[in-house]
């Protein structure tokens, strides 16, 4: 991102931009629309970014705005770089200095040079979900309860719910409690807004919230920079959160010259507390608004484009329009049908190996979406046997590893000795002999005098404390300090880090322990230091706090390598704004993809199904779909029942493809194997459901028990519950117990045979 500066430049007269007539009809009418506020409803693979591109290129280069002026709002990294870049390329130099990136990093900044009106100093530290996590774990056990039985994720959880809603602790702890959860919330909520004041910090919530505390508070605040921001353009609207909502009105409410750019079929982000409505109301907010819609399709075929219509046009709440594409018809959609996931895992890599021999694709070129987190284990597995890289995005971050954190903690105590959950990680890590109790009587001492942690250790003589103890805290405060002192000398950050290496000792301990684990973990140091080195020489003026803002601003996308020559295993959620020509998406079974209903089915089934066109509509050549009729939960194996968006899917584009299908393949072939498994296994798809037996490879299978009409997806009558669907089934013989979700009474657990169930 850019360095900003307030001083303004003076505008250069250029003839009108030549760039302009590159862009289609719709395109140019959004891109050239100035004054007033604006919706553009941009389709999936319709230009949005592009659009985006060329109207802040015109703004600077036709209609004379000083990039100053120009506020974009994006939500990653990723798609700011980007758009920066295609920008430069447009119009050179006048790019410079314009105010883009997340909303999260753009009113950081804001707030660092405003912090002090709101009782912070400019170099507040940002605290992420694991810090928030443990501050909010010392508070639990400070008010009495267990963190093993009272989940500091769950109150993490609640308190940023609250905090998206701009709902404060004051306003929570008076109108939001209604159970005993609450109440501890409230609690908590309380003191940890407290605790992050007084250790000079904010949590990623904070950098929403607290700009709109400082504009309502200073209206002169507000004023500057309504004056500086007269056109203000924002991505992605569909998933703003109130929040974000509240705070860019805020800012447009002088010029409205407000631009968004969205696209409601795409709004997946509800339990991060994206509101829909946001985009679906523009209108009524702005009632001299235009609205512009953007439904040529660049990216996909014909066949995907009518596949992903067919489908989100089963949503009732959506702004009308149809998605079409010059492109080819394409092929159709292969739907795989499986016995298992090991199963569908294993022919989904064969035709990855298949598509790339055919039509010589990279690995790169690939992705497979799934719906949890936990679907990718056995495509990794399968992947692995066929000596395919691949890429997991969404496992755990550099960032987020032990020893990375530790060595960014020690770092952030250079900037922000008030730091708590800083100085709490490492004050002991490596061991230097810095207990436990001594550091229960510390903080105890520190909440008692209502004093930071570390202005307690920086008069550690005064404390009642062991002396052993007090000397060898006396040693860390030395080297904190004198560290601090050759930062702020101006030393490089690549030598100060190096220093504080080797003074902590944190190096020489993993060496010296010289296990695998401890080795690998030395490695992930050196390429931190690496990274402090990239940054160091690639920024003017490169500053330790501005290091580890970037850090912690770090979002998934961001985490993505998309030039890795390796197959892309990642969730639906984290493929949106990607394309890749092959895309398969696995696992579309009831209670999986959709996910079963949370607080209202209708309500959660819409989202379900905009994450299904998402999903779709990555897909540029070639799209799969594939379920499995069987799957492990819970330890056991279960039936499943394949997912209704499949019945919702037009049925012209799509061919099944059974295991059947693929046996009659390979017996015209000679050859008696099922091609999508690494095992002699034949098995015909029209049987009822069976159990391999234990042994060799060559098992046969058998009967687990009859027909009957109670599988999963079976509508079902009861008397007292009433109608509903079988959606889970568990056990064998009269053990049998099925899951049915009854539309007036919710979800039950029945034992089959003394349940009264009939079959509607």
């Amino acid at each position: 991102m850019q360095k900003f500066s307030l001083q303004p430049e003076s505008p250069k007269p250029v003839s009108k931009p030549n760039f302009i007539k590159e862009l289609n009809d719709q395109q140019r009418k959004a891109a050239t629309h100035v004054n007033g506020p604006l919706l553009i409803v941009a389709g999936a693979g319709s230009g949005k970014t592009r659009v985006l591109t060329y109207r802040i290129a015109y703004l600077l280069q036709q209609h004379h705005a000083l990039p100053h002026e120009i506020l974009a709002l994006t939500f990653t990294n990723k798609a700011a770089r980007e758009m920066q870049e295609r920008i430069q390329k447009l119009i050179g130099d006048r790019a410079t200095n314009l105010w883009m990136g997340t909303f999260h990093s753009v009113f950081s900044k804001i707030l660092r040079f405003e912090a002090e009106k709101i009782g912070f100093s400019s170099n507040f530290s940002i605290y992420d979900t694991s810090d928030s996590e443990n501050a909010i774990k010392l508070i639990l056990k400070e008010i009495g309860f267990d963190p093993k039985e009272i989940k500091p994720r769950t109150i993490q959880r609640k308190i940023s719910d609250a905090k998206n809603q701009l709902i404060l602790a004051d306003t929570y702890k008076s109108r939001f409690v209604h159970s005993t959860l609450d109440d501890i919330t409230a609690q908590v909520y309380e003191i940890y807004q407290i605790r992050l004041e007084q250790t000079n910090a904010m949590d990623f919530d904070d950098l929403l919230i607290k700009p709109v505390q400082l504009f309502k508070e200073h209206p002169d605040v507000l004023e500057k920079y309504q004056d500086k921001f007269r056109y203000i353009l924002i991505d992605e609207y569909q998933d703003t959160n109130h929040a974000q909502y509240k705070v860019t009105s805020m800012l447009a409410e002088k010029y409205r010259n407000l631009c968004v750019v969205g696209d409601d079929a795409q709004s997946i982000y509800s339990f991060r507390g994206a509101d829909i409505t946001n985009i679906l109301n523009f209108k009524s907010d702005y009632d001299n608004a235009v609205e512009i819609p953007l439904e040529q399709n660049y990216r996909s075929t014909k066949f995907i484009l009518q596949c992903a219509d067919s489908v989100i046009k089963q949503n009732q709440k959506q702004i009308q329009k149809t998605l079409w594409t010059d492109n080819s018809q394409g092929e159709t959609i292969t739907l795989l049908e499986n016995f298992d996931e090991r199963d569908e895992a294993n022919r989904i890599v064969n035709y990855i190996k298949d598509l790339s021999l055919r039509h010589g694709y990279q690995y790169n070129e690939f992705a497979v979406l799934y719906r949890t987190n936990y679907q990718s284990r056995v495509f990794e597995e399968a992947l692995r046997r066929k000596n395919i890289p691949y890429q997991l995005v969404g496992g755990l971050s550099f960032y987020q590893r032990k020893e990375v954190k530790d060595v960014l903690a020690y770092l952030t105590l250079l900037v922000n000795p008030d730091d708590e959950q800083a100085l709490l990680r490492i004050i002991n890590e490596p061991s230097r002999g810095i207990g436990n109790k001594t550091l229960n009587e510390i903080l105890k001492k520190a909440r008692n005098e209502k004093r930071s942690v570390w202005g307690i250790l920086s008069n550690v003589e005064s404390a009642d404390l062991y002396k052993p103890a007090k000397v060898k805290i006396g040693e860390f405060v030395k080297m904190i300090l004198s560290l601090r002192n050759q930062l702020q000398s101006g030393i490089k950050l690549t030598q100060v880090t190096r220093l504080m290496l080797e003074q902590s000792g944190y190096v020489r301990v993993l060496v010296e322990e010289n296990s695998a684990q401890s080795l690998t973990r030395r490695d992930n140091v050196l390429e931190l230091q690496n990274a402090i080195a990239y940054y160091e020489q690639n920024n003017k003026k490169p500053n330790l706090a501005s290091f580890l803002q970037e850090i912690s601003l770090i979002t998934d996308s961001d985490k993505y390598d998309e030039n890795k020559p390796a197959v892309t295993l990642m969730t639906v959620h984290a493929s949106k704004g990607l394309e890749f020509p092959g895309v398969f998406i696995v696992g579309l079974e009831e209670n999986l993809f959709p996910m079963g209903a949370r607080g209202g089915e209708d309500a959660n089934i819409e989202e379900e199904r905009r994450l299904f066109y998402v999903a779709i509509t990555r897909a540029q050549k070639h799209l799969f779909f594939s379920f499995s009729k069987m799957r492990f939960k819970y330890g056991e194996e279960q039936r499943q029942a394949r997912s209704r968006f499949l019945d919702e899917v037009d049925p012209g584009v799509v061919r099944t493809e059974t295991g059947a299908t693929i046996l009659q393949n390979n017996r015209e072939n000679g050859n008696e194997t099922h091609s999508g498994n690494d095992t002699n296994i034949e098995y015909d798809w029209q049987s009822p459901i069976r159990t391999k037996k234990p042994g060799s490879l060559n098992s046969t299978f058998e009967y687990e028990y009859d027909e009957d009409p109670f599988t999963v997806g079976t509508v079902v009558q009861h008397a007292t519950f009433g109608t509903g669907k079988i959606v889970q089934r568990n056990g064998t013989g009269k053990d049998t117990r099925v899951v049915v979700f009854f539309k007036k009474r919710g979800q039950k657990t029945l034992m089959l045979r003394a349940a009264g169930l009939s079959v509607i």
